[in-house]
């Protein structure tokens, strides 16, 4: 019999995801930004955010399993954690979802590693025939295309190349995300910055600002407009359009109504 696994988990995605498939009680670290769901990881402790990792106090609290996403943590994290004395290095478990349907096989991965708990094997089937069920629902044919642009940061303004989950998600319901760039497997070109002098500024139809990691509001509209004079500014709830793992259950729901309403 296998012991119970001490997990650690770097990324408030799969920190929410551990919790819905039943490994809330396994849960030995999170990170600052893990905050749902909150009533099971309150008592959690946190060892510092998901690019600054606390790794001494990680260490202390022997973790079996690290759980990490390539977009979110730095490779200097993972490389310390393997560096500590063998006995105590963790399976490390690398993530790297690049669009909703990705999901699916995100949650195949956990249920490997931690399928031997009681319960998990049954919570990841639910979970995977939910989010079947909203990416049948969600489809760009059933949508006119948009043309948008997704802030995430402001000064510099900052936005997302088409190859990363946020783009691909927001293309689900053909709101197609501006500039036509990809930006490769890692790295900053996945996040442009923008100068505000782009040519291509003028087509876009809608400026979409997201509630993180930058927290815009209503009164950052006015310089959206100057910077999309054309657009139609609005704010979106960046943690249904960004998180991926169980969020995108909700998450998929709330685009189709974002495009409803588009």
């Amino acid at each position: 019999m296998q012991p119970a696994p001490r997990i650690a988990s770097l990324v408030p995605s799969l920190t929410e995801l551990v919790s819905a498939l039943g490994l809330g009680l396994q849960l030995v670290a999170r990170t600052g930004y893990c905050i749902h769901p909150a009533d099971s990881v309150r008592s959690v402790p946190k060892v510092g955010g998901t690019k600054d990792v606390n790794l001494a106090k990680l260490e202390g609290l022997r973790p079996t399993h690290v759980l990490v996403n390539i977009d979110e943590n730095r490779r200097e994290t993972v490389d310390a954690i393997r560096a500590w004395p063998p006995e105590a290095v963790p399976q490390i478990v690398v993530t790297h979802p690049l669009g909703p349907e990705d999901n699916l096989a995100l949650v195949a991965q956990l249920a490997a590693c931690f399928g031997h708990v009681a319960g998990v094997r049954e919570h990841a089937a639910a979970l995977t025939a939910a989010l079947q069920h909203e990416l049948v629902q969600t489809r760009a044919a059933d949508w006119p295309e948009q043309r948008v642009l997704y802030l995430i940061w402001r000064e510099p303004w900052m936005t997302v190349a088409r190859d990363t989950y946020l783009s691909r998600m927001l293309s689900r319901v053909n709101l197609q995300t501006l500039p036509d760039v990809l930006g490769g497997a890692t790295g900053a070109a996945r996040y442009p910055v923008l100068t505000g002098t782009e040519p291509w500024l003028a087509q876009v139809q809608q400026v979409l600002l997201s509630s993180e990691p930058y927290t815009f509001g209503e009164q950052h509209f006015d310089e959206a407009r100057r910077l999309c004079p054309n657009a139609r500014v609005r704010l979106v709830d960046g943690e249904m359009l960004s998180w991926f793992g169980a969020r995108a259950v909700p998450g998929l729901r709330y685009l189709r109504a974002l495009a409803a309403t588009a």
